[in-house]
């Protein structure tokens, strides 16, 4: 979020209030994309989440969800089509949700192994 520029409040103001809302890239996940006022330089805020209950797909009020990534994109993306996430973020997203899944992704086992 630092990276970004973006601030917790900020955040949730762009899940509470989201201009759209996509599936996400991963499974059981959703993102919702909130347009900045800008008329120059136009970008989106996105934020990729997931509901802590499953059978839960899109954030309600009274439900929690756990936010796994949020980032900037410079210009403004086509509905519909696939999320715009930067390849750093993706990556970070697959170890992150292998940890979440499994305990510890395959990545840290192979790192633990070469270690010994």
């Amino acid at each position: 979020m630092l990276f970004y520029g973006l601030s917790e409040q900020r955040i949730r103001r762009v899940m509470k209030s989201p201009d759209r809302l996509e599936e996400g890239v991963a499974e059981q996940t959703s993102a919702v994309m909130q347009k900045s006022k800008q008329r120059k330089n136009p970008e989106e805020i996105w934020v990729m989440f997931m509901p802590k209950k499953k059978a839960d797909r899109f954030q309600s009020k009274a439900g929690k969800v756990l936010m796994i990534s949020a980032w900037r994109y410079p210009g403004i993306s086509k509905p519909g089509n696939a999320i715009p996430i930067p390849q750093d973020i993706l990556e970070e997203l697959d170890i992150n949700l292998n940890m979440i899944h499994n305990g510890e992704s395959e990545s840290l086992k192979a790192k633990r192994a070469q270690k010994r």
